[in-house]
């Protein structure tokens, strides 16, 4: 039997709501993040070149993501992922 599998289609898309909504400034202006899909899309729609500097806490944070789409369980991961992504890149 094989198990679901979620794509990064499904991740963007995910209304899941994370435990925290993040406030992050990117050139000036503040964007709210508060579900699981607003995360992925807000750490993939940035080039890969802005997130290399963070790119163990990237992949990690994108795979919890993933995760939590997935699985609604695993929200407190991805938002645990999602924070040190952000704290260490200086954007809260």
């Amino acid at each position: 039997m094989m198990g679901v599998q979620f794509t990064a289609i499904d991740a963007a898309t995910s209304e899941t709501p994370l435990r925290a909504t993040f406030k992050v400034k990117v050139n000036g202006k503040t964007v709210s993040i508060g579900t699981v899909g607003q995360g992925y899309k807000f750490i993939t729609n940035l080039s890969s070149i802005e997130w290399m500097e963070f790119k163990s806490l990237h992949d990690e944070a994108i795979a919890s993501l993933e995760g939590a789409a997935a699985d609604a369980m695993l929200t407190v991961q991805a938002t645990d992922a999602l924070r040190a992504l952000f704290v260490r890149a200086k954007v809260l």
